[in-house]
């Protein structure tokens, strides 16, 4: 297995903890993180190794990451395994499969790449190199089986992890947040690269909001890699007193949270999942954004919005994501009024319809699915 980031990591343990009934004795190993090592996984090599995103920060990594997966292509075809299975990480995994399968190994790929909103040339290359396609969103199997590939829909892994009607005060009170004032969720990813392009965005937003709204309250989960570097900045903010800064956490920051300003990735769908108010924010390395942008099918990025067809909640992208943009926006879902009520009403309401149409049994379908590839 290989999975490449930390969202990537607790999907695989979630397959690999539901393997077990059916395969007492599987080994895995691979690339993983520490929530597969928890289920027993061998990881020869860090997750974090491969949780880079852009173009330009892709290129200044690629001769380390193009040997790790020369070198375990190599230690796979040597002993090759039952099955290999790619977690998410397309640039990495696709090309791997490739190898794999033109071998004889059975491959099969876990989270289906968004070729519906961007990049449809890995089309062919998905149809080519995967043996199966485990899709996490119901509209997706149609998609793939009409262009030829096997797929099957296992329901999103994080959707049965997250209670249907989460705990606010309980969740403040394990944060020691107040239960009379806002709370604000700050979310500016997992990668060092967004947590440098976002962090000190989020904080200059968070001073902006300070000004007009004093008694908000602020809760930072940082990456247990990045939290000293966290730690740094908001600090060097003047914010060390205002903003609650937490050693991961991100699912107690967003039950205890009003509203949310978050990075966009897995964990704008996590935040829709507890059915909170989100600003969805990104800046990259303007070059990358430029080839991005070139690639792009959908007018949207954020899952949500996505999954819904249309703006639920606001996205503000590279020059967009401006400290005052992000403060007014985030403000804007603390709003008091009764036309605001409403539109927060509606949007929990859209939230928990989307909860209940990716809840499944996903481990189980999953593994049936790997043990009809296996026959």
């Amino acid at each position: 297995m290989v999975a490449g980031e930390a969202s990537g990591d607790l999907l695989a343990a979630q397959l690999l903890a539901g393997m077990k009934p059916r395969w007492p004795d599987w080994r895995a190993a691979g690339i993983g993180g520490p929530a597969m090592q928890a289920q027993g996984f061998d990881a020869w090599w860090s997750s974090d190794k491969l949780a880079v995103r852009g173009y330009v920060e892709v290129l200044r990594h690629y001769h380390e990451i193009v040997g790790i997966r020369r070198q375990l292509r190599d230690r796979l075809l040597e002993a090759p395994p039952k099955v290999f299975v790619g977690v998410d990480a397309p640039d990495f995994n696709l090309a791997l499969e490739g190898n794999l399968r033109a071998r004889g190994v059975k491959t099969i790929h876990l989270v289906a790449p968004a070729v519906w909103a961007w990049r449809p040339e890995r089309m062919a290359v998905i149809r080519r190199n995967v043996d199966h396609l485990l899709c996490i969103f119901p509209f997706e199997p149609a998609l793939f089986h009409a262009q030829g590939v096997p797929a099957t829909y296992i329901g999103h892994p994080l959707a049965p992890l997250i209670p249907m009607e989460p705990d606010r005060a309980a969740a403040r009170q394990s944060l020691s947040l107040a239960d009379d004032a806002p709370v604000v969720a700050l979310l500016p990813g997992s990668r060092r690269t967004e947590i440098d392009h976002l962090l000190p965005r989020f904080l200059q937003a968070a001073k902006q909001m300070l000004l007009q709204r004093p008694s908000l309250q602020f809760v930072l989960p940082a990456v247990p890699a990045w939290l000293d570097r966290v730690m740094q900045r908001v600090e060097a903010a003047g914010l060390a007193d205002r903003v609650r800064v937490t050693r991961g956490g991100s699912y107690a920051a967003l039950a205890a949270c009003d509203t949310t300003l978050i990075a966009s990735g897995t964990a704008t769908l996590e935040a829709a999942l507890f059915k909170r108010p989100m600003v969805i924010a990104y800046h990259m390395n303007w070059l990358s954004w430029k080839l991005h942008q070139r690639k792009r099918l959908q007018p949207w990025v954020g899952l949500p919005n996505i999954l819904a067809g249309e703006f639920l909640v606001p996205e503000l992208l590279q020059e967009a994501a401006t400290p005052e943009a992000l403060a007014n926006a985030t403000l804007a879902w603390l709003s008091e009024d009764h036309a605001n009520r409403e539109r927060v009403q509606q949007l929990q309401a859209r939230f928990t319809s989307m909860h209940h149409d990716l809840t499944r049994d996903t481990a189980e379908l999953a593994t049936h699915a790997i043990a009809q590839v296996l026959g």
